[in-house]
């Protein structure tokens, strides 16, 4: 084998040169969620954007599915498609959003926005690439993303920052509950 043959036989070891199944179907499936996720935060309809939001938050449930993470994306289904997104739709109805066209949704910084947008994902793309430019994943090992793996390390490695998270979220669920109470008591108090 002569030298400049040696990377391409390496590349083609490791399965760059010939991807699998799962590898072809990880590829389709991050399409399908950028598209969804592009037409999500280009939609000029509110309801069409959030209903967007669950294609693309699906697509990533499916890209943690075929990454052998089953624990983190039924949790992904559960918590962003099912509340997130739910409780995005009865916001929209309860503040009596527009259903068609919403002239707000357009604040004429498109341009802007776009080339902050390509240097943020840019900048993304670089970080990732480089980070992981030798890592492979082996999907034929053990599963990394199952349920016992995930609570090990959850529990064993990350219970401080886990506890903190819980007394932040509870801090921001007494929070709203003072605010829409002020708020309330207030209203009252103008009649």
């Amino acid at each position: 084998m002569t030298p400049a043959m040696a990377p391409a036989a390496t590349l083609a070891a490791n399965g760059f040169l010939s991807p699998t199944g799962a590898e072809i179907a990880f590829l389709l499936f991050g399409v399908v969620t950028l598209g969804a996720a592009v037409v999500t935060v280009t939609s000029r309809q509110l309801v069409h954007a959030a209903l967007w939001l669950v294609v693309a938050l699906g697509g990533v449930a499916v890209e943690y599915l075929l990454l052998t993470a089953e624990f983190i994306a039924w949790v992904q289904v559960l918590i962003y498609v099912g509340s997130v997104v739910v409780l995005l739709l009865f916001g929209l109805m309860l503040t009596r959003a527009p259903i068609g066209r919403s002239p707000d949704a357009d604040s004429g910084n498109r341009p802007a926005a776009l080339v902050v947008a390509l240097a943020a994902a840019a900048a993304l793309v670089w970080v990732v690439v480089d980070a992981f430019r030798t890592t492979w994943i082996d999907l034929d090992g053990p599963a990394q993303g199952s349920t016992r793996v995930t609570g090990e390390m959850l529990f064993q490695n990350w219970v401080l920052p886990f506890e903190a998270l819980s007394v932040l979220l509870l801090a921001a669920l007494v929070g709203a509950i003072v605010i829409s109470r002020r708020d309330s008591s207030d209203q009252e108090g103008k009649r």
